[in-house]
């Protein structure tokens, strides 16, 4: 087993998975369209992979599409176009041959930053069209096709931003609803997976019913078994010689177990034994790791992930907010009710819509793994979150309640 930190696994290296990965294959095969939901690094582009390769076992083609990079619905069916085009030399003569004619001038289409340089067929008033044509003859293929739709949240609210960009995100979902729902026995079997959230954000846009035929399955983190038995099985895989609580070290250090930080957490524990001439890892040297790899330097790629990940989640407004309500959970542990009240207040005078704000940056922080709900308020699900935001805000955040004295004196 390889140890993986900025890559899917599959085949040999994909470990820990294999009830979610069991349910996921009996939902797909059932015919039904699935949403892939979890928190970040949760190992949802892994367990789509590792799926598509089982179901191609059987005889399915897998097809794994990426709209992160798209910014119109014409960039989406093309992307997805791309996916399909491996097949297309597998694909019947009759009911392919649209298929076969339309992929082959996709290698006319390029990809250049922000947009997609059109010399080939899609624009702005025929992408149904052509969409349309592309669900059908994948449906009309011999062999069932299982398509994975991957960060489509993210395109969904890159797409927001464009002028009329709500009407525009209606008319997408509503297209690939309504495609996919027209063939119920002969669709492609889709599932649909993002790094942020869809339901936060169809919620926020009143388009819920447009993703109601999406079947949620929520990925969660391992539990402290699962996650002291990947580090044990890596370690062997290595010939890294630990100390019996070391495993256990990790998990308690990282405080809830994110497949990505288990890996990245060993990872820097073996460059470390490496750099400093260890013979074996005690449980001393995870607390050393933690503090000069996870959280220093070395780490901050991992982490500055899940800001840049939450601004892609949220407007300008929100995410200051949520930064807000970040700062204050790291630095006092817990984002009280009493908090939430405060924060309203004191921006309330900027935006009268401040109390939804609010909530939508708690729903999104909850969504995504960042903060989890208690008797009370909210809280860090993960020691090295709140570590990290803590270590940033420490020595430059006021408290909402100093900040609330202060108001208050100056009235």
């Amino acid at each position: 087993m390889r140890c993986s930190t900025g890559r899917w696994v599959s085949g040999g290296d994909f470990f820990g998975r294999e009830r979610e990965l069991s349910l996921l294959e009996t939902r797909i095969q059932d015919g039904n369209h699935v949403l892939l939901t979890g928190q970040r690094r949760m190992g949802k582009t892994s367990i789509a992979q590792e799926l598509g390769r089982r179901l191609e076992e059987q005889g399915w083609v897998f097809a794994f599409a990426d709209v992160e990079a798209a910014t119109c619905a014409e960039d989406a069916v093309t992307e997805i176009a791309r996916s399909i085009h491996p097949i297309r030399s597998r694909l019947a003569r009759g009911p392919g041959e649209y298929l076969r004619s339309f992929l082959g001038s996709i290698e006319e289409v390029g990809v250049r930053g922000s947009g997609v340089r059109y010399r080939a067929l899609l624009n702005a008033g025929n992408w149904r069209r052509h969409g349309d044509e592309l669900i059908r003859t994948c449906a009309r293929h011999e062999r069932p096709i299982f398509l994975v739709v991957d960060e489509l949240p993210i395109f969904l609210k890159r797409m927001l931003g464009r002028q009329d960009g709500a009407r525009q995100v209606d008319e997408f979902l509503s297209w690939l609803r309504q495609a996919l729902q027209s063939r119920p026995n002969h669709a492609p079997a889709v599932m649909v997976s993002g790094s942020i959230g869809l339901m936060p954000l169809a919620t926020r846009l009143g388009m819920t019913d447009r993703i109601s035929y999406l079947e949620p399955v929520r990925l969660g983190p391992w539990d402290r078994k699962t996650s002291i038995a990947c580090v044990e099985r890596l370690a062997a895989s290595y010939n890294l010689a630990i100390d019996n609580d070391v495993p256990g070290a990790i998990f308690d250090a990282l405080g809830i177990g994110i497949p990505h930080h288990v890996q990245s957490f060993f990872a820097r524990l073996k460059d470390f034994a490496l750099m400093q001439a260890r013979e074996r890892v005690t449980a001393r040297d995870v607390g050393d790791v933690y503090r000069t790899a996870l959280l220093g330097p070395s780490g901050q790629n991992d982490l500055i992930h899940y800001e840049t990940r939450l601004r892609d989640a949220l407007d300008d407004e929100s995410h200051s907010l949520a930064m807000e309500i970040l700062a204050e959970a790291a630095l006092h542990d817990v984002f009280t009710m009493e908090a939430r009240h405060t924060l309203e207040q004191l921006y309330t005078p900027l935006r009268d819509d401040t109390p939804a704000r609010i909530a939508e940056a708690l729903d999104v922080l909850e969504h995504d793994g960042y903060l989890e709900p208690l008797t009370g308020g909210h809280r860090f699900q993960s020691q090295l979150l709140k570590d990290w935001w803590a270590a940033r805000f420490r020595d430059h955040y006021t408290p909402l309640s100093e900040r609330s004295a202060n108001r208050k004196s100056k009235g």
